[in-house]
């Protein structure tokens, strides 16, 4: 395991316009690793899928919180996305694509299947009542900095 190099924790409002922010500040966080255009996307990507289930189950008729948390060590990105909302009670089912519980809300159901393909690690932890924790990690491949000599 890797020396956690910087870390940085936000939390904020269950609220939608609130999935934007959280996007963008984990990727910036992120560009301390120097990552790749589309490392950066697929982390953006995963973030927003990640936040975006907090926002829309963990808290069904109320406002909570969602908490952000992101580390760096030399050369991956550790995110985790969790609530105190609800909770799952049965995680693989959830994981599986297509299966959604807002079908009226024309949600997809691709969240955890997205984040999957994007990140190269997935965890989700859920206890009903007591709420939901994400962790995802990806490792940010260093280009060969070959230097060119003429």
């Amino acid at each position: 395991m890797n020396k956690i190099k910087n870390e940085m924790k936000i939390e904020f409002a269950s609220k939608s316009a609130n999935e934007a922010f959280a996007r963008i500040a984990v990727a910036a966080f992120a560009s301390q690793l120097d990552p790749t255009i589309e490392e950066i996307a697929d982390i953006k990507t995963s973030v927003s899928e990640a936040v975006t289930n907090s926002i829309i189950h963990a808290y069904p008729n109320k406002d909570g919180v969602v908490k952000v948390k992101a580390s760096l060590t030399d050369d991956e990105i550790e995110i985790e996305v969790s609530d105190t909302g609800c909770g799952m009670e049965n995680v693989e089912e959830a994981r599986t694509p297509l299966y959604t519980t807002k079908s009226n809300l024309e949600r997809s159901g691709m969240g955890f299947t997205i984040m999957e393909n994007f990140m190269d690690e997935l965890k989700v932890e859920s206890i009903v009542g007591l709420g939901t924790k994400v962790t995802m990690n990806k490792k940010i491949k260093k280009e060969n900095s070959v230097e060119n000599t003429y």
